[in-house]
């Protein structure tokens, strides 16, 4: 074979001619003869074997030349040919390789067929894959049925292309590189089969899951040509340009750039490609369009594949963290997560690996505080993932922990949610304590810490000289010791023997009467202690001595030698014969053991305090951000409550100091109408409270109930409340722990299991919220609760009582809702026999809790008892009796003379006194009380009674009447269901005027035992200093507030009285109550309540905080339900904003926020408002003033309603008095957000106010609005304003007269041209525009209240304006003389129930 076949760059170059013996394409076949072409190489492929292609080549070529003409049967025989080839040469080719007589002729033949067939098989690929992807493109989904025959073949693609992969992987397995001279394969070769695998990568559908088996073919295909055909540069080179053009490919590359690395061996593909990202610059990646997002998402992907292949490149993509791209931000952090989590982590690391973890840690840690959101989020959440998988030092939780609560203040509710997750997963996965408590943990920390302190003082203590060996110390002053033996063992001079023999002398003294071994020792102290000159003298003279003893013994011939070898035999070598050298020799091995022993218990004792402190640090960060997560329950935003829930339930678990508090603070969040919360919160409190976890049913009920109860424990009404919706959603579900917990609560209830009387409570008032979902639950027990909370012992435990009251309530709130006969019972039952009895008793009784037992009571009464005003009626009579006997037996003391007791008078009839004040005001309460639920059963239970029976009568007339003729309805139909209509309506007034007229005659009639106790009420208000008992007043004025209820009669008679008590009564309380009272009424009988008004508001200025608080809360009630006319007495509730107490000052704003959520509301206020603050008689400081009209100023959003107000207050000026109102209306003006008509307008009113310039207060708040116009004006405007300022500054400084006289206005038009902007003045005679006269009247129309008027062209006279808020008379406080009593003004109609029926 002559030719060589040379890959072309193109398809189009094989039919040239080319070099020298290259290999061209003769013929190609036209694409009708090509079956036949393809027939004659299929038998040519049975015959010759893959060899054929080297004669076939051309009919292969013509196929992929002509693929858009070519018939898609014939592409897919030659595909199909084209893969026998190739397999068949993979099968052939091994045992060629392996020969060691391989021709050239047949290795030049073998390439070529390899090149041939390779070729042909990636080009038809590429074209069959493009007519895949053009198919399902121009295919709709809608248009399936219309699929030609094409469409139907490609079906079967993804196999054959799997195939493909397959086989050509099997043949480049094969070391085919020997093939090619000096084993070089041409780089044509390679990229012809490169392009095949990413053109096949471009598919969109290669990231799906049924892509998968091509996914992997093109991965080992390309790892092939990696490992074998150096393909490793080119491989990065593309899959950085694939990944930016391509966004379905970063997960792909990972999972295939890991493959390479970790089953190829490939390793430094990884760095290659790391490096190429490195290399972008920050700028480029801050272009839309350069690929960081696949950027971000390749490295993410490949970081959690191959993290410990990424760490030695992670210095290249550190880089990216300083640049602009957060994206990539984002992704390197998530690397260095990954990094953290599964190589930097553990005990085993070496240093090097310890400081790399160190450095991650700190870049982590400056990036919590990224300048992007999106940045700070994906950090957080790395560092959930490193918590929750125990890699995080224990060293840096308190550092990371104080960053997180940091984040919960983030502006961004992503960073928030993530930080929530963070510290929830810190709590889990703590490695401190399973409860976590500062409380708990601060004694055992002082403990161990005195323990710590005491074991080092006595470690301290011990002689530390048995740590140096004696060995040691000898070598240290064996030098300094042999100058002084040499000196000693020389002549000395004569000052020098002096010297010494006075030393001598009481060296001798110290020898007197010792034998050698206590010589010895005073040699070795005087060593020790640095006495050299001394220990050597004594020496010599123990020398001559003892010259017999075995320490000295040497000494015999004395020289510096035989010295030195003394002194070191008495210093280090006499251990065994004196235990006294013992401490200056090593110490023993026990000593040395039992050394090592305390070293560790000291050891262990400062871990122990260091891991207490560490806990104590955690708990306190950990109650830290439960307080600031406790406030994120109420947030807005449904996915920071769910994460703020969920928190909560953790830390709760974990017995965190007030953890029950946020489990509380959640609960009312059952009420909320967002699914997802109440959801939230129901799944928290059954995984806290009604999931119990024990071995039987039993015991699971039993955890639950006690659960259950110590929540009970303490809770408010409203916990209680929230509770039951619970509980009521728990026993409704049909959980098999139900009827056992029933039992088990009975059993509390009942005192067969012995339990506290709290508990007892707890345990009725469940039974009360399970009567909810089942009624049968209270209703089949109701004898059972009667003997135990209402029996003889009632008067024991009121408490109990009042509770199992509220627990028979339940059963009437199913029966209410049907349709038949109400569910009353007998007037002699049990029930009601025991509560007459309980409270008739309790009435001569002094107990607190009597009061809250009898409200309870009688509303059962009136809900449960057939006739129930015979039965209270009956109660009264009873009670009342009980009374007189008992003021009987106590002799003279009666409710009047108990208010005359002389100062002499014993402490016994003081305590009788005492006793009969608190018995009169308990049957007075009883009255009130009887009083109120006799109106509400009239207008609700009776009024629904009647209802029913007419409906029943209509229904039995309907049934009496025969059937007339059909289309006789048909024609009547509309008049019929009129009239109907309107006799419905018209008996519905019938009933409603009847029980008006029951109230206004009957209840209070003197046959009526109410009557009677309604002139004692009116005695007792109207006299506080015959009648001063707290308990007493306090009664007798709220059953007089429920008297008046009755009827508008007894309401206008007592009004007043009501009144004086609200503003003369010294008791808080009295107040309040007289508040809530009064509030009540105005929704009653609002036209008789309505002079009365400017006394309500008064409340908001007490003295007591409580009573603000209430005059506040009722006040919003009522101006929000529209009871009560907005006025300028709102001025009274926008002083609350700045209340001391910071509970009053929060309902005072919430009044605000609702109330702007009425149309102009507070706009038509505001003028009023401003004049009442700045009123100087009131006294306001000028910081106050400017808080206050900041948060009402925010309210106001609409351009034209700031042009009004401009207007408004501009006017204000001419009838402001003092300088203090000038400077306040001033301020207002620099309050609101202004735009060019405003401005516009504010030049207009100059007239207003330019004669109060002069003034600070007045120039200042002006020129702060110039300044804030001029931000971001244009120039035109910008002009007008600075021309504005102008002039404001040369009124202030020079006064209005010298700025405004005609010769300045002669000198201005001198030195002006006609371009000069000027201020435009409101010209007296100059004619406005129709189009100005409209918008003045439209905004004039907007605001009726507060009515600009329009200066009169003709008049000169300055105009004084008037407006509603300065008509009405200031209102004194509420008078006691009937003459002045406040006359209805303004009556307020009520609508007809046939109207609100319609509505």
């Amino acid at each position: 074979m002559s030719w060589e076949f040379i890959v072309p760059v193109c398809v189009g170059d094989l039919v040239k001619s080319g070099g020298i013996n290259q290999y061209v394409v003769q013929d190609v076949v036209s694409p009708k003869q090509l079956p036949s072409a393809i027939s004659r190489f299929k038998s040519a492929l049975r015959s010759q074997g893959p060899l054929c292609i080297l004669e076939h080549f051309d009919t292969g070529y013509s196929v992929i030349k002509q693929s858009s003409s070519v018939d898609l049967n014939v592409k897919e025989d030659t595909l199909e040919l084209l893969i026998q080839v190739v397999s068949g040469l993979s099968v052939s080719l091994p045992a060629l390789l392996l020969s060691t007589s391989f021709a050239t002729a047949e290795r030049k033949q073998q390439v070529n067929a390899v090149k041939m067939s390779v070729f042909l098989l990636c080009k038809l690929t590429e074209a069959l894959e493009s007519d895949s992807h053009r198919q399902n493109i121009v295919t709709a989904p809608g248009k399936a049925g219309k699929k030609g025959k094409a469409g139907e073949g490609l079906l079967q693609w993804d196999s054959e292309r799997e195939k493909v992969l397959q086989t050509l992987i099997q043949l480049l397995q094969l070391d085919v590189r020997s093939l090619w001279n000096l084993s070089l394969v041409e780089e044509e070769f390679v990229s012809c089969v490169t392009c095949c695998c990413y053109k096949l990568l471009e598919n969109p559908t290669i990231g799906h899951v049924k892509s998968k088996p091509t996914r992997d073919g093109i991965t080992h295909l390309l790892g092939v040509l990696i490992k074998k055909y150096n393909h490793l540069l080119g491989a990065s080179v593309k899959v950085i340009q694939l990944l930016q053009h391509f966004e379905q490919l970063p997960c792909v590359f990972a999972q295939a750039v890991s493959v390479w690395s970790s089953e190829y061996g490939v390793r430094a593909i990884i760095g290659e490609v790391i490096r190429e990202i490195g290399l972008k610059s920050s700028e480029e990646l801050a272009r839309e369009g350069s690929g960081v997002k696949a950027f971000a998402s390749f490295l993410s992907e490949l970081g959690t594949l191959v993290p410990e292949l990424i760490l030695p490149n992670i210095s290249v993509l550190i880089t990216h963290l300083e640049g602009e791209s957060h994206t990539m931000r984002v992704a390197v952090c998530e690397v260095l997560g990954e990094i953290l989590v599964r190589v930097l982590c553990g005990d085993g690391l070496d240093e090097s690996g310890k400081a790399d973890r160190d450095r991650f840690f700190d870049t982590m840690q400056e990036h919590l505080h990224d300048t992007h959101s999106h940045v700070r989020t994906r950090v957080l959440q790395v560092y959930t993932r490193i918590v929750n998988s125990k890699a995080l030092p224990l060293c840096r939780y308190s550092e990371v922990m104080e960053l997180a609560v940091g984040r919960l203040m983030d502006k961004s509710i992503n960073v928030v949610k993530s930080a929530i997750q963070l510290l929830a997963a810190f709590i889990a996965h703590n490695p401190y304590s399973c409860k976590l408590s500062s409380a708990d943990l601060q004694k055992p920390l002082e403990k161990e810490t005195t323990k710590l302190k005491e074991m080092k003082a006595k470690h301290e203590g011990k002689a530390p000289v048995a740590v140096i060996k004696a060995s040691e110390l000898w070598a240290a002053m064996e030098p300094e010791l042999q100058v002084t033996v040499r000196a000693e063992l020389e002549p000395a001079s004569e000052p020098e023997e002096e010297q010494q023999g006075e030393e001598d002398g009481a060296a001798e003294e110290d020898e007197e009467a010792e034998d050698d071994r206590t010589t010895a020792v005073k040699i070795a102290q005087y060593l020790r202690v640095n006495k050299y000159r001394n220990a050597v003298r004594l020496c010599v003279k123990a020398g001559s001595c003892f010259p017999e003893s075995e320490l000295f013994a040497l000494l015999s011939t004395l020289n510096p030698e035989t010295l030195m070898a003394t002194l070191a035999l008495i210093f280090k070598g006499s251990d065994e014969d004196s235990p006294e050298l013992s401490q200056n020799l090593p110490p023993t091995p026990k000593k040395e053991g039992e050394k090592e022993a305390e070293d560790g218990e000291l050891k262990k004792q400062e871990m122990l305090v260091q891991y207490l402190k560490d806990t104590e640090t955690f708990a306190l960060q950990v109650e830290r951000a439960i307080s600031v997560i406790n406030t994120m329950l109420y947030w807005k935003t449904t996915s920071v409550v769910q994460e703020a829930v969920q928190f909560c339930v953790t830390v709760c678990e974990f017995s965190v100091a007030n953890s029950v508090s946020g489990v509380r603070k959640m609960l009312p969040l059952v009420w909320s109408t967002d699914a997802a919360i109440k959801d939230a919160v129901i799944q928290a409190y059954r995984r806290l409270y009604l999931n119990p976890q024990g071995d039987t049913i039993r015991v699971k009920a039993q955890t639950l109930v006690e659960s259950l109860s110590e929540l009970m424990v303490d809770a408010s009404l409203g916990t209680i409340q929230c509770l039951e919706e619970i509980v009521q959603e728990f026993f409704g579900s049909g959980s098999s722990l139900e009827s056992t917990v029933v039992q088990v609560l009975w059993e509390r209830f009942t005192g067969k299991r012995e339990t506290s009387s709290l508990n007892r409570r707890a345990a009725v008032l469940l039974l009360g919220m399970a009567a909810r979902a089942e009624r049968e639950v209270v209703l089949s027990n109701l004898d059972t609760l009667c003997s135990v909370a209402l029996g003889e012992k009632v008067t024991e435990d009121f408490l109990l009582a009042r509770d199992a009251v509220i627990t028979t309530c339940r059963i009437t709130d199913h029966i209410k809702q049907s349709k038949g006969a109400p569910f009353r019972l007998p007037q002699d039952h049990q029930l009601f026999t025991c509560l007459t009895q309980a409270i008739a008793e309790g009435v001569v009784m002094e107990d607190p809790y009597w009061q809250s037992f009898m409200e309870q009571a009688v509303r059962l009464i009136y809900f449960l008892a057939e006739s129930p005003d015979q039965l209270c009626s009956r109660l009264l009579q009873r009670s009342a009796r009980l009374l007189l006997d008992q003021i009987a037996e106590g002799g003279e003391v009666d409710k009047d003379a108990g208010q005359q007791q002389q100062d002499g008078s014993q402490e016994s009839s003081e305590q009788s006194e005492q006793v009969n004040c608190v018995c009169l005001a308990q049957l007075l309460a009883l009255c009130g009380c009887v009083a109120f639920w006799q109106v509400s059963h009239l207008e609700r239970s009776v009024s629904a009674e009647l209802r029913r029976r007419r409906g029943e009568t209509e229904e039995q007339e309907e049934k009496e009447k025969g059937p007339g003729s059909k289309a006789k309805q048909m024609a009547n139909e509309s008049a019929m269901e009129e009239e109907l209509g309107l006799v419905g309506a018209s008996a519905e007034d019938a009933e409603a005027e009847l029980i008006r007229k029951i109230c206004e005659t009957e209840l209070l009639a003197e046959e009526n035992l109410l009557c009677a106790f309604l002139p004692l009420l009116v005695r007792v208000c109207s006299s506080p200093g015959r009648y001063s008992h707290p308990q007493l007043t306090t009664a007798a004025c709220l059953a007089l507030s429920q008297y008046m209820m009755i009827s508008p009669s007894v309401c206008e008679e007592n009004v007043r009285l009501l009144f004086t008590v609200l503003e003369r009564s010294p008791l808080p309380v009295v107040r309040a109550n007289a508040i809530i009272a009064l509030g009540d009424l105005t929704v009653r009988f609002p036209n008789i309540l309505e002079p009365w008004t400017q006394n309500l508001y008064a409340r908001l200025s007490d003295d007591v905080p409580s009573v603000r608080q209430t005059a506040v809360t009722v006040l919003t009630q009522l101006v929000l339900k529209d009871v009560l006319k907005v006025k300028g007495q709102v001025s009274e509730v926008a002083v609350l904003l700045i209340d001391s107490e910071r509970h009053i000052a929060s309902l005072a704003l919430n009044f605000f926020n609702e109330l702007a959520s009425k149309d102009n509301a507070i706009y038509n206020l505001l003028p009023d408002i401003i004049s009442r603050l700045s009123d100087p008689e009131r006294g306001m400081s000028a910081e106050d003033f400017n808080t206050i009209m900041k948060q009402l100023f925010s309210y106001i959003t609409k351009e034209r309603q700031t042009e009004s107000l401009v207007e408004k207050l501009c006017q204000r000026f001419r009838t402001a008095k003092t300088e203090r109102q000038w400077c306040d209306l001033a301020t207002s003006l620099s309050l609101l957000s202004m735009c060019e008509r405003s401005f516009k307008r504010l030049q207009e009113c100059w007239e207003c106010y330019s004669d109060k310039l002069t003034e600070p207060g007045v120039y200042q708040p002006l020129l702060a609005v110039t300044a804030k116009l001029r931000r971001g004006a244009k120039p035109l405007f910008k002009a007008q304003v600075d021309e504005f300022e102008k002039r404001l500054t040369a009124v202030h400084t020079r006064g209005l007269e010298n700025v405004e006289s005609p010769e300045m206005e002669e000198e201005n038009q001198r030195e002006g041209g006609s371009t000069v902007l000027r201020t435009p003045l409101p010209a007296k005679g100059r004619p406005k525009s129709k189009r100005v006269q409209a918008k003045a009247s439209a905004s004039s129309r907007a605001d009726d209240s507060f009515i600009t008027p329009q200066k009169s062209r003709k008049s000169k006279k300055p105009v004084t304006v008037i407006f509603s808020s300065d008509e009405e008379e200031d209102e004194d406080d509420a008078v006691m003389a009937e003459s002045e009593t406040p006359k209805v003004t303004t009556p307020i109609t009520r609508s007809s129930r046939r109207a609100r029926l319609r509505n």
